[in-house]
């Protein structure tokens, strides 16, 4: 890495920096003054029984599924009575029975139970490629004490993302190129020292956060020659500070989401990012690809969360001089290290804007005759600025994917209340089944206004024919985003393959981008040889002046196709190309990685991708972080 000649003035500099806001830190509750280090690395004197009460340990596969999405204990099965049920105890749907999801499984796809194509249950560690392995790196890797692995176990777990054919290889016990080594680094410190070590001896360093990618983005090159090293930031999982006059927490980049909001809880502070992966994805990664989250519209997108960002290069460590709210010194690097997609360097802190956990909050939903009303009132709900924390509005497919996913009610009453509410809409009301539409709404903030806010939200869904259905709906909706990943690994035991993708649209092209989409992965599964009706739906997960956020969701049974992945792979192709010719983005939060770095030169010019790569050859002229995303 390049020497700085000025490093001590830098660093007296930047201690007397530090010692001056200091005084409004946070100090933490077991000590009377509050000790702030410029340089020294404090992770082998910190508490590490902190990493107890950590979700994500350091041996991923304790907790974790090696070959699917989730915690190990929580699946969706058929029982022996042929009922759908969720298995474990972490979620509310967590041991509960689904009367409805069977027959709509079997309908929608023409899936059988007599059909099963199930996963391998455990790795052969013998069948994982042999290690590559650069001996006068792995000796001075040994000098450094910083833990690493060549266990076939560890390496296979940071090989993949999740993407539908990484999953669906790992069932299959196939695998190509993974990583060589495994590093855990504690602190900033310790990747300063690692990326030294890699140019040192040329080595490939791609770094690997939560694994939850869907752009191919931790996939290794397959024709790189070089020793693969994963450096895994999960043990850079602290807050180091909470600074509660200007509102901002300064936090290691290789913490989770969940762990991020529950620490931050306990101090009576919250970020409000919650991407949809929040359980296992990291600050870092967020960082990396651009992220989104449920409640952007209070709290905003990771661009408008991050204050200052640290991140370790080939060329050295960059990072500003201050954490000032806003600077005009030309163009903000910040923006070249967000969405490099581990391209140029690794993050390893981060500084973000908190808030005071919100006092209050409230679920709400929406049902509207149709798609195009439910589009229409987000829009003037966007128009007039008064988005809730979170409003996501499904089309009819997804409402009848959705009310599949009901659990069983455990009273008559209950049963007696659905029934009323279904023929309030459908009779009375006259909304047809096969077109409604529902929106679910949270709400959050000080009690008095969330009130005025809902009634606001609520007065403008009645002017496009909507009704308010319920607490119950909206709470219900929101809590199956952290469980419907979990359904993919159920299709994939009854020949069942389907993924999810989304994009970002001017709000006078969300209509026909939905149904255009749609009926073109339609179209193509038939021409594909498809056998059976394939699934295909979308939702608008997010809204701004001037557009939202799309997301599909498609799925097919594969019964009969010779190599079913390369037939989901045209389909998606053309999805994506139908979407670019509608008027949408290429991405607008899962990133480009190396599944759509095809269209990057078209989506933002020659000379635009010309300007990344000239940030590339001179931050790391010698692809040491050589994933080959997005160039």
């Amino acid at each position: 890495m390049a020497s700085n000649s000025n490093i001590s003035e830098l660093q007296q500099n930047a201690k007397e920096r530090l010692r001056i806001i200091s005084g409004h830190l946070q100090k933490p509750a077991n000590r009377e003054q509050l000790c702030v280090s410029a340089n020294e690395c404090k992770a082998e004197a910190a508490d590490r029984s902190l990493e107890k009460n950590r979700t994500i340990p350091k041996r991923r596969q304790e907790t974790l599924k090696w070959n699917g999405w989730g915690y190990n204990d929580s699946k969706f099965m058929f029982n022996k009575k042929g009922q759908a049920e969720f298995t474990g105890k972490r979620y509310r749907l967590s041991g509960m029975v689904l009367p409805a999801l069977r027959e709509w499984f079997e309908k929608t796809f023409g899936a059988s139970l007599e059909h099963k194509t199930p996963a391998r249950s455990a790795l052969n560690p013998s069948e994982v490629p042999p290690p590559i392995l650069n001996e006068g790196f792995v000796q001075d890797l040994k000098g450094t004490a910083i833990p690493f692995s060549h266990e076939a176990e560890d390496r296979i777990f940071r090989a993949h993302g999740h993407c539908l054919h990484e999953v669906f290889a790992l069932r299959e016990g196939k695998f190509e190129r993974v990583p060589d080594l495994v590093v855990w680094p504690n602190c900033h410190k310790e990747v300063e020292k690692i990326v030294e070590l890699a140019c040192k001896h040329n080595i490939c360093v791609m770094p690997f956060g939560g694994g939850t990618s869907v752009s191919n983005a931790v996939e290794c090159p397959s024709d790189e020659k070089r020793t693969i090293l994963s450096l895994d930031t999960s043990q850079m999982n602290r807050i180091l500070w909470i600074d509660e006059k200007n509102l901002t927490a300064h936090v290691e980049a290789g913490i989770v989401g969940q762990d991020l909001e529950r620490l931050l809880n306990e101090s009576g502070y919250c970020t409000g990012h919650e991407p949809d992966s929040m359980e296992f994805s990291t600050l870092g990664g967020w960082v990396a690809t651009r992220a989104s989250g449920m409640k952007k519209n209070i709290y905003g997108n990771i661009e408008d969360l991050v204050v200052h960002i640290r991140m370790v290069t080939p060329r050295g460590v960059i990072e500003k001089s201050c954490q000032g709210p806003r600077m005009s010194t030309g163009p903000d690097i910040y923006h070249f290290i967000m969405g490099s997609e581990g391209t140029l360097g690794v993050v390893t802190e981060v500084t973000i804007k908190i808030r005071p956990i919100p006092e209050y909050q409230k679920y709400g939903s929406v049902v509207f005759p149709n798609f195009d009303q439910g589009v229409a009132c987000l829009r003037e709900v966007a128009k007039q600025r008064c988005a809730p924390a979170s409003i996501r509005l499904m089309d009819n497919e997804q409402f009848q994917f959705g009310h599949a996913l009901k659990p069983q009610v455990s009273s008559i009453f209950t049963s007696f209340l659905d029934g009323l509410k279904k023929f309030y809409i459908t009779k009375f009301k006259g909304f047809d089944p096969n077109q409604l539409c529902v929106a679910t709404l949270l709400f959050e903030g000080d009690r008095e206004k969330v009130l005025q806010h809902e009634k606001q939200v609520y007065d403008i869904a009645a002017k496009f024919g909507g009704l308010a259905a319920g607490e119950d709906n909206g709470q219900r909706g929101y809590m199956l985003t952290f469980v419907i990943a979990y359904l993919r690994d159920l299709g994939m035991d009854y020949y069942v393959i389907g993924e999810s993708f989304e994009t970002s649209v001017p709000w006078d092209r969300v209509l026909d981008l939905c149904s255009n989409v749609k009926e073109r992965i339609i179209r193509e599964c038939k021409e594909k040889g498809v056998q059976f009706p394939p699934l295909s739906t979308c939702r608008v997960t997010q809204t701004y002046d001037a557009g939202a956020c799309v997301y599909f969701y498609f799925a097919f049974n594969y019964r009969g196709l010779g190599d079913p992945i390369h037939v989901y792979d045209q389909i998606e192709h053309a999805a994506r190309e139908e979407i670019l010719a509608n008027g949408g983005s290429l991405s607008h939060h899962h990133g480009v990685g190396k599944l759509r770095k095809h269209w990057l030169q078209e989506t933002i010019s020659d000379v635009g991708l010309g300007m990344l790569r000239s940030v590339k050859e001179y931050v790391d002229p010698n692809n040491i972080f050589g994933n080959r995303n997005l160039l």
